[in-house]
């Protein structure tokens, strides 16, 4: 699903990651992650894909939104279980989107 087009500008945190074998509990705490963050002041959306290489980018209002949910208790102990149990590599980059555009037939 693509996420809602925002007012430009905001924030895109992207979210690139290779797994480990198995679940592990990966999926539930995946879906919980997403809950809580549509709970968070200033979270605009995501979006999601994954094979080899998964991707996730989550839209933001702004940096102080997306320190916030960077630090939130749940978020910080599903952080620690994915250096742990989960990945075997991942990369987080900031950027802000000054524009964007959307096509839907």
């Amino acid at each position: 699903m693509i996420a809602k087009t925002f007012k430009t500008p905001y924030y895109a945190v992207i979210f690139s990651s290779v797994r480990e074998e198995g679940d592990k509990g990966y999926s539930e705490m995946a879906d919980a992650m997403i809950d809580l963050a549509h709970t968070q002041a200033g979270f605009l959306g995501v979006e999601s894909a994954r094979n080899e290489l998964g991707i996730t980018v989550s839209y933001w209002e702004s940096l102080d939104a997306i320190q916030k949910w960077r630090e939130h208790p749940a978020h910080k102990i599903a952080q620690k279980r994915g250096k742990e149990e989960w990945y075997k590599k991942y990369a987080v980059r900031i950027c802000k989107v000054d524009s964007d555009y959307f096509f839907e037939k």
